[in-house]
């Protein structure tokens, strides 16, 4: 999503410059369009790290490129094209590899990271510039790879579309509860199976909220597997949880901010975050946020969300109560969100980009 931003605002910032997209043929290409000086260049079907190591810098060349964004974590090893690279955070390099390997989740993630693990650490050396998306993370590379006041490493911040902002029709609002059976009062909570995101503590927090307060409010919970979920609230001690649990299947982007209006809260206490945009989505909605106190989360937040240590479902519990609670501080945050949500915009971020290609471009040229 993050690189679809920057061209979609890359097109509309810049008519001057020419860019070549290097897509692979089995993504949906369909969501990008081609602009006169934005050429997309469909390479060959492989493997990712085929394609990454040998197509594409072997693309790269053929179309002289003066410069290679590689916007996902990892770049070629090899190829003259000078380099970029959004490193959009480090843990894979935090966790020793055989935790990586026979740790939770899914065997993608897994072969995913010891790639990361293998490659990061290779292009640091030769990559021109660095650029990540907050100063959390950005000390974490710095102190990683002993980068301190290395002029190469930058922070740009992510943004959050246009789209979300709050639903207040009432027609939308029913298709939208309709569509994905909403309850009347939930929570929402953007969790999967990777273990950052903190779905068992998430769970365990409302389950002991249902039991201290007796609310009959539910939780929604999107595209997460039952029997995933039925295990993990068997391991947490509260199987009974599973009729008070929304399961949507997947949700339209474009949907979400009707999911954001309507929930109560929205619970995002993910152990460990690069930035969270479902942060500032959900704030930019007029959904109150609890969310963490480790990590980017208190830097995206900005004040406006209730920060809790997401290794105590207690505190998760607590945070719900004192919000509920509390009318005047649910307006507060509210009224905070938006504000804080307002200051990260994709085209910004764009913009930002688009400065440090010229930059990179124009010390090429010197030499």
């Amino acid at each position: 999503m993050v690189a679809l931003e920057l061209i979609r605002n890359l097109q509309e910032v810049d008519k001057e410059n020419e860019y070549v997209i290097f897509v692979s043929p089995d993504e949906d290409n369909t969501v990008i369009q081609e602009t006169p000086n934005f050429k997309i260049v469909e390479l060959g079907k492989a493997s990712y790290p085929v394609w990454e190591q040998v197509l594409l810098p072997r693309a790269a060349k053929k179309y002289g490129c003066d410069l290679l964004h590689c916007t996902s974590n990892t770049a070629p090893l090899m190829g003259k094209t000078p380099l970029m690279i959004t490193l959009h955070d480090i843990i894979y390099m935090e966790s020793s590899l055989p935790a990586l390997l026979l740790g939770k989740g899914s065997n993608y993630q897994k072969f995913g990271n010891a790639y990361r693990r293998l490659v990061v650490p290779r292009v640091m050396k030769h990559a021109r510039k660095i650029i990540t998306v907050s100063g959390f993370e950005k000390e974490c590379i710095a102190d990683y790879f002993r980068m301190k006041n290395d002029p190469r490493l930058d922070t740009v911040y992510n943004g959050v579309s246009e789209h979300f902002k709050p639903v207040t029709n009432p027609e939308e609002r029913a298709r939208i509860k309709t569509k994905y059976h909403l309850p009347d009062e939930f929570f929402f909570f953007l969790g999967n199976t990777h273990p950052k995101k903190n779905t068992p503590g998430t769970l365990k927090a409302f389950s002991d909220y249902i039991k201290e307060t007796g609310s009959g409010v539910q939780l929604v919970m999107i595209d997460y597997d039952r029997t995933e979920l039925e295990k993990m609230l068997q391991d947490i001690g509260a199987p009974e949880l599973i009729d008070r649990i929304v399961l949507t299947g997947y949700v339209d982007n474009r949907d979400l901010p009707g999911i954001y209006s309507q929930c109560r809260l929205f619970l995002y206490p993910s152990l460990r975050e690069s930035f969270g945009i479902p942060i500032i989505e959900a704030m930019a909605c007029g959904a109150p946020v609890i969310t963490s106190n480790t990590s980017s989360m208190p830097e995206v937040a900005g004040g406006a969300a209730e920060l809790v240590d997401p290794f105590k479902p207690a505190e998760i519990t607590g945070a719900i109560k004192k919000i509920l609670g509390n009318p005047e501080l649910k307006n507060k945050m509210i009224s905070d969100g938006y504000r804080q949500a307002a200051k990260f915009s994709w085209k910004a971020m764009a913009e930002q980009v688009l400065e440090m290609y010229q930059a990179m471009y124009k010390s090429q040229v010197r030499k």
